[in-house]
């Protein structure tokens, strides 16, 4: 068997509660499952010193850090990186690096110059690499992302009656998963929202400290908006919730919307999908590569846009029903034990 370690340490790390942390937890159970078929033995590495004790032949980190030096310039062992995006290199005026930053970053490109292949998420994140990282086209595998099993459509009307009591959640909600960075749009939602009346609901650890956020940072100045438009919304912000809660929130949802100008995968689009919740998406980077034709797009940049969509959709039943039924079928053709087998076959390629 070929050993190969994986590098665990977003478990631990502040990407636990956020995309790179669910994408080590969900997508390692299944490469080691699979591992032997394509003989391979996978060993968990939290410690970098653990690659060399352990006569490793390859070495994948599933995290690639812009502006933080993640990487080894040598390494004893063949190496695949995960880069899931690059949105703050595509979008520099509201990711600003600093000088430690730009000087991380010339480490970290360096270090994946000498790297043997690199995975991303969706076809936007390989042009964005090549162009913003100069890693050439053979180098990049596509390797799409999937949503967790335990997302699916819930009929026992207790569940949901009792989450919905729980989070003291309306009847009727548009609803937002993930994180608040710029990219995410945050305020034309919440803009939308207020214009149509009807209630927003926002899921995720930051949204519940947005108080205590420093909205001076560039990275965060949009988030000034987005205070003063919840003081006059009726939203509920959730914070963190368990998965077994979130999986009802989508089922209870109205309408799922991810207003983000841009995303390395978008993979909330496709647990709502999951879970049988109608989609609106902006028409941007990866979003449409995900979702296919079932969605409902909107240009990001309008906020009227997305007003009429939201209207057109909570206006026709048979739509929402459609939208359900597409969502459903489109979300089964992406799955972990896909993800896995096609990180296998990279594995493969580099021996």
């Amino acid at each position: 068997m070929t050993r190969v370690g994986f590098i665990t340490s977003p478990l631990t790390s502040g990407h636990s509660g956020r995309g790179v942390g669910f994408y080590v937890k969900r997508l390692l159970p299944h490469l080691k499952s699979q591992a032997p078929n394509f003989g391979f033995e996978i060993f968990e590495i939290e410690k970098l010193l653990k690659i060399k004790k352990l006569k490793l032949k390859i070495v994948h980190y599933p995290f690639f850090d812009l502006f933080t030096p993640s990487l080894p310039l040598i390494s004893p062992a063949k190496t695949i990186i995960t880069i899931h995006d690059v949105i703050p290199l595509e979008f520099p005026d509201y990711y600003p690096p600093g000088i430690k930053g730009k000087l991380a970053l010339t480490w970290q490109k360096l270090a994946l110059s000498r790297a043997e292949r690199v995975i991303t998420d969706s076809y936007a994140s390989i042009k964005a690499i090549r162009k913003h990282l100069s890693v050439p086209h053979d180098k990049i595998k596509l390797v799409y992302l999937a949503p967790g099993l335990e997302f699916k459509p819930l009929a026992d009307p207790k569940i949901l009656a009792s989450v919905l009591r729980k989070y003291r959640l309306p009847a009727k909600f548009i609803l937002y998963v993930g994180d608040i960075n710029w990219n995410k749009n945050l305020p034309t939602l919440a803009e939308a929202c207020q214009k149509i009346q009807i209630p927003l609901v926002l899921v995720g650890k930051q949204v519940a400290n947005l108080e205590q956020l420093d909205t001076s940072h560039p990275e965060l100045s949009h988030l000034s908006n987005l205070k003063s438009q919840i003081s006059n919304l009726t939203v509920r912000r959730l914070g963190f919730v368990p998965e077994s809660d979130l999986v009802a929130i989508y089922n209870l949802a109205t309408v799922y919307c991810q207003p983000s100008y841009a995303e390395g995968f978008g993979l909330p689009v496709l647990e709502a999908m999951t879970c049988g919740t109608p989609v609106i998406c902006s028409r941007s980077h990866s979003l449409p590569e995900i979702a296919g034709d079932a969605a409902i797009f909107f240009d990001p940049y309008s906020a009227a846009d997305l007003i009429n969509k939201i209207i057109f959709v909570l206006s026709d039943k048979n739509l929402q029903q459609k939208l359900s039924a597409g969502g459903i079928e489109q979300a089964a053709k992406f799955t972990w034990t896909k993800t896995a087998r096609e990180t296998l076959q990279v594995y493969q390629e580099v021996m």
